[in-house]
């Protein structure tokens, strides 16, 4: 005859009352090791530090705020100052390290690394995709607990304060490098201008010249910007490179300029650019068809940063965040100064060919306006330069933080740890001798049922 597969519950819970010494020993004891268990673990705070990410108008340092100032869009992608970013180096080494020598450790050939220590000590998480960070920290006492979690953020504050003021000194000795030249290019400029002045005579221009003169001056200041544009990128081009130091990979090694996307947005920001120019004869920068179009441009040149940010991305999986980002910023610097190079000639062009409407006048007026013209552009871009030195200097001695602090790292209450969590402890411990119980059941069971 074949035995039944179903289970009698009434006979099952029958075997339950009559070995209910037993079932309660079971249950009992494992609720018992349970709560010894619960007491035995070390106690286990948490502490928490809550802090907020500035607006991601930044890359390595104040570089893209100066570089904006000119025109230059160093930015690449808002994503160089993401919380993701910001969680994953609050977990480097240069940030931890600090933090597990200065605690107390059973064993000091035995204490973690960095990553290890991450791993087990933190918990680190970006809150509901906003720009707020918790920085969550556990310790053995509730001050170790408290100890960790602001060092973590003290540390990271002060790495990315020495990186930005490190950049910052990088690009303002690049820029005084750029500065003498200008320098020496204006006071050129100006001497020739007036020695021409002296030798002919010619102080104050005819009407008809003034007028050659007015309608050249938009293409002055336009290529003024360029060349400005040039040597800012330039400079930034030389920080990224430098800090990159000696590695091979280089933003040279993914042909930039060679991208079909990208001489497509150049070729869009030169057109731009030259139509800027024909407004500005026309318009002053309040005339909505000039703002207009200088919105346009500030787009067109987002799109440039971005494009390029995505081919370095696509090429470059393999660096690390930091090595990305300064690449990044090599690729994108290397193309503004690219696209602003070709936009310097087009408006060139240009402005040739302005010059060439005025040829009816003396060739001695020609000529000083040609030196009148070279003399105000080398002046602008001298200006311009010092200028924006003076103020990334003023941007390096501040602390170049970018996160501010909203909640410093909370004292936990030492009467409540974290962990072990003694109630679910027992209350596992009680539930797992419930299964003991109905195992060994199930087994008497099954004997009567074959007897």
């Amino acid at each position: 005859m074949e035995k039944e597969d179903s289970i009698d519950l009434g006979r099952l819970w029958q075997i339950l009352l009559e070995r209910k010494k037993v079932v309660g020993g079971i249950i009992l004891s494992c609720t018992l090791l349970a709560t010894v268990i619960a007491f035995i673990l070390p106690k286990q705070y948490e502490s928490t530090t809550l802090v907020q990410t500035r607006s991601a108008g930044k890359d390595i340092g104040g570089a893209a705020a100066m570089a904006a100032a000119m025109g230059v869009n160093l930015g690449g992608s808002s994503n160089t100052a993401s919380p993701t970013n910001y969680i994953e180096l609050m977990k480097s080494r240069r940030v931890l390290e600090p933090i597990i020598d200065q605690l107390d450790w059973p064993d000091p050939d035995k204490k973690p690394d960095a990553k290890a220590f991450a791993k087990t000590n933190l918990d680190i998480k970006n809150t509901k995709q906003t720009n707020l960070i918790e920085v969550t920290a556990k310790g053995r006492t509730p001050e170790e607990a408290q100890m960790i979690s602001q060092g973590v953020v003290d540390n990271f504050l002060t790495m990315q304060t020495e990186n930005s003021q490190q950049t910052q000194s990088l690009l303002v000795r690049f820029l005084n490098e750029r500065i003498e030249t200008a320098k020496n290019e204006a006071d050129d400029a100006a001497a020739k201008l007036a020695a021409f002045q002296k030798e002919h005579k010619i102080y104050s221009p005819s009407d008809q010249a003034k007028l050659a003169i007015e309608q050249l001056n938009a293409y002055d200041k336009a290529i003024g910007d360029m060349k400005v544009q040039q040597k800012a990128a330039q400079a930034q081009y030389d920080v990224a490179t430098q800090k990159l130091g000696e590695q091979k990979a280089g933003s040279a090694n993914y042909n930039i300029n060679d991208n079909s996307t990208v001489q497509s947005i150049r070729a869009q920001i030169v057109a731009k650019e030259v139509e800027l120019v024909g407004l500005r004869q026309q318009y002053t920068d309040n005339h909505p068809s000039v703002i207009a179009a200088q919105r346009q441009l500030r787009q067109l040149n987002q799109s440039l940063a971005d494009e390029v940010g995505a081919v370095i991305g696509s090429n470059a999986a393999s660096l690390n965040t930091a090595q990305m980002e300064l690449l990044k910023n090599q690729a994108v610097a290397q193309a503004q100064a690219s696209a602003a190079s070709a936009s310097e000639a087009a408006i060139q062009a240009k402005k040739a060919e302005k010059e060439n409407e005025a040829g009816k006048l003396p060739d001695d007026m020609m000529t000083y306006i040609q030196l009148d013209s070279e003399a105000k552009i080398k002046q602008q871009i001298y200006t311009s330069l010092v200028q924006q030195c003076e103020q990334d200097k003023i941007q390096e001695a501040m602390e170049s933080m970018d996160i501010q602090i909203i909640d410093s790292a909370n004292l936990p209450d030492e009467d409540k740890p974290s962990a072990p969590k003694k109630k679910l402890i027992i209350a596992i411990g009680f539930v797992f001798g419930c299964i003991l119980s109905l195992g060994y059941s199930l087994i008497i069971y099954n004997r009567r049922t074959w007897e």
